[in-house]
C-alpha cells in the first residue's frame, strides 16, 4: 500500500472520529442538576489520576510526561471543528501531516472521542440510576461503573494510551518528522487544526528528552488494568494500589 493511500485512509479515519466528536459537543444541554454532577465526575476523576500518578509526576525523568498524559490527553481538548469544515480539512491533513503523525493524531481523537462517551455514560448511570445530586464518592463512583458494563471499551481506552505514547516516542526520534511538524505550524492554524497541532507539539515536548518511554507506559496500563479489574472484582479499596 501506498503511502499517500495510508494518509488517505488514516485521515478519514480521523475525519470519522471528529464528526462523532462533533455530534458529542453538540448534543443536547445539560441540565443544571446534570451539569453539576458533570462537573463533578469530572473533577473526581482527575483527582483520582493524581492521586494515582503522584509519584511519577514527582520522577524528574517521567514527570513531563505524566502532565501531558493528565493535562493533554485525559484533560478537555477542543477537537472540534465547524461542520463546513469537514470536508475541507481532510485534503489540508492528507497534505500537511507526515503519515505517522497523521495515525498518532487519529489515535488521541479516538481516545478523546471514546473518552466523551463512556463519561456520558457514566454520567446518567449516575444521574438516572444512583440519583446522585451532589458530590461523588469511591463506592458511588464504582458502582456507576460496573452499571455500565463496558468492560472491553474501558480496556481498549487504557490500550489506546498506550498506542499514542508508543507512537510519539517512535516519533520523537525522527529528526524529519519533528521538523515536518515544526514547518506545519502556521499552516495548520490557519487550517483550523492549531489544537491538535498544539497537542502534538506538548507531547514532541514531553517525551523528547525522557531516553525511553516503555517502563513509564507499561507502568500506566498496568495500574490502569489493575484498577479496572478490582472495580469489576468488587475489591473494597479499588483505588488504592498499596492494598492487596
Amino acid at each position: 500500500m501506498s503511502d499517500h493511500r495510508r494518509k488517505r485512509q488514516r485521515a478519514a479515519r480521523l475525519l470519522e472520529d471528529y464528526i462523532r466528536n462533533d455530534a458529542l459537543l453538540r448534543g443536547p444541554t445539560l441540565s443544571p442538576g446534570t451539569e453539576s454532577v458533570r462537573r463533578s465526575l469530572e473533577r473526581w476523576q482527575r483527582e483520582r489520576l493524581v492521586r494515582t500518578y503522584a509519584d511519577l509526576r514527582r520522577h524528574s525523568r517521567y514527570g513531563p510526561a505524566v502532565e501531558f498524559f493528565l493535562n493533554d490527553l485525559y484533560g478537555p481538548k477542543n477537537f472540534q471543528l465547524h461542520e463546513h469544515h469537514f470536508e475541507q480539512i481532510y485534503p489540508v491533513m492528507v497534505r500537511l501531516l507526515p503519515s505517522d503523525v497523521l495515525n498518532t493524531v487519529a489515535q488521541a481523537v479516538e481516545f478523546d472521542v471514546l473518552t466523551r462517551e463512556l463519561d456520558m455514560q457514566m454520567l446518567r448511570v449516575l444521574v438516572e440510576e444512583l440519583r446522585v445530586t451532589n458530590g461523588i464518592s469511591e463506592e458511588v463512583y464504582a458502582e456507576a461503573y460496573r452499571r455500565c458494563d463496558n468492560y472491553d471499551r474501558r480496556l481498549h481506552q487504557i490500550e489506546l494510551v498506550h498506542e499514542v505514547g508508543g507512537d510519539l516516542e517512535e516519533l520523537v526520534h525522527k529528526r524529519l518528522v519533528y521538523a515536518a511538524l515544526r514547518l506545519a505550524r502556521r499552516p495548520a492554524r490557519l487550517a483550523g487544526l492549531g489544537d491538535l497541532q498544539d497537542f502534538l507539539e506538548r507531547g514532541f515536548a514531553a517525551f523528547r528528552n525522557m531516553r525511553g518511554a516503555d517502563k513509564l507506559l507499561d507502568i500506566i496500563v498496568h495500574r490502569e488494568k489493575t484498577i479496572l479489574d478490582r472495580i469489576y472484582n468488587r475489591h473494597p479499596q479499588p483505588f488504592d494500589l498499596s492494598a492487596s
